[in-house]
């Protein structure tokens, strides 16, 4: 029987009381969980951030967003796993019904010197112009 593998988004938010190394074992520990048992396509970590509410009196938490393939058996042990592990405040997967593209990152190359830069009198005739 062929392997059906569906595409998750899993976000998880991590307790940064224990400090920054802490945080970053935590995630590396679930991202390479995941890995294992399915294809990882992106991982967004957003860092840390204010909850809304806090969580177990803790008003920040660090965020990070998988977005993966795996087979949907996996899904009850990712949360099994999740709630056993004290560091993780939240979590949550959501199927995506769509295949997800990574863009590549393209940085727009950026003036060297001032010289290359427009001048500022041709910027503001171009602005009194309009």
């Amino acid at each position: 029987m062929e392997n059906v593998f569906n595409t998750y988004e899993t976000l998880f938010i991590t307790d940064v009381t224990n400090g920054e190394e802490a945080t970053q074992a935590t995630v590396e520990k679930f991202t390479g969980l995941i890995g294992s048992n399915g294809e990882i396509i992106q991982v967004n970590q957003w860092g840390k951030r204010r909850l809304a509410y806090p969580i177990n009196d803790m008003p920040e938490g660090y965020y990070t967003v998988v977005t993966h393939k795996c087979a949907p058996d996996f899904l009850a042990e990712l949360d099994r796993l999740f709630n056993i592990d004290e560091s993780i405040m939240r979590s949550m997967t959501v199927k995506l019904d769509h295949e997800v593209v990574v863009a590549p990152v393209v940085e727009e190359p950026v003036a060297q010197t001032v010289e290359e830069a427009a001048p500022v009198e041709e910027v503001a005739e171009a602005n009194d112009a309009e």
